[in-house]
């Protein structure tokens, strides 16, 4: 199942590789091409950290357990 930060790692190198294509097509130099499919990568990845960042559900629980021994994994200890 794909999701939205699936698609957001799929289009980085996609609007960075498109857009500079269709700008250096069209006519402009290759490094203006460049900094502008950059920049809108960067606005993804803006977007993707800060607009609609990954959260925590403040419901779920965060304590879990292995469920063998009651311990905490890797730590061996218990509440």
């Amino acid at each position: 199942m794909t999701g939205y930060y699936d698609y957001v790692l799929g289009l980085i190198p996609a609007v960075l590789i498109g857009i500079t294509a269709v700008l250096t097509l069209v006519g402009l130099s290759t490094p203006f091409a460049v900094s502008v499919g950059a920049i809108i990568a960067v606005g993804l990845m803006g977007h993707a950290m800060f607009v609609k960042g990954p959260v925590v559900d403040v419901g779920a629980p965060t304590n879990h357990t292995d469920g063998a021994n009651g311990t905490h994994p890797g730590t061996g200890t218990s509440d």
